[in-house]
């Protein structure tokens, strides 16, 4: 499947949670409803793809790192994500991601996201723009 162009033209939703969960490896093995109107897919379309379908350019690969140390370690993680849909808008997300245990061992990750608040996005924004210069330089 073909990755989107981005347009520069947000999709807001101001309700309802967004659920999914990967296998180790990030493969969709979930994908709630509410995720599939939001990103524009439909289930079959995500389950067993890679999450990193819905993952903006706009996003610095630091933030990712970041993410995937956290939830390899065991441990939650919980930030603002710019996520591109099919349609190449982008909507933000308050997204909390957690690894899920069976019998001790980390088997997988869940995560749920809200809308991001203004405030949120304005906040974030900037980190994220400094974040991808020097990524850049």
């Amino acid at each position: 499947m073909n990755r989107p162009t981005p347009i520069d033209e947000a999709y807001t939703f101001t309700d309802g949670l967004i659920v999914s969960s990967t296998d180790l490896k990030g493969i969709i093995t979930y994908a709630n409803r509410k995720f599939c109107e939001i990103a524009g897919y439909s289930k079959q379309e995500l389950v067993g793809k890679n999450h990193n379908i819905v993952r903006h350019p706009d996003m610095p690969k630091a933030a990712f790192q970041e993410v995937w140390d956290t939830i390899e370690a065991g441990k939650e993680w919980t930030g603002i994500v710019k996520n591109l849909r099919k349609d190449g808008r982008y909507y933000w997300v308050y997204s909390h991601i957690a690894p899920v245990y069976n019998e001790g061992k980390i088997t997988g990750y869940t995560a749920a996201r809200r809308p991001a608040s203004d405030n949120e996005i304005s906040e974030i924004i900037p980190v994220y723009r400094d974040m991808l210069a020097k990524e850049n330089n």
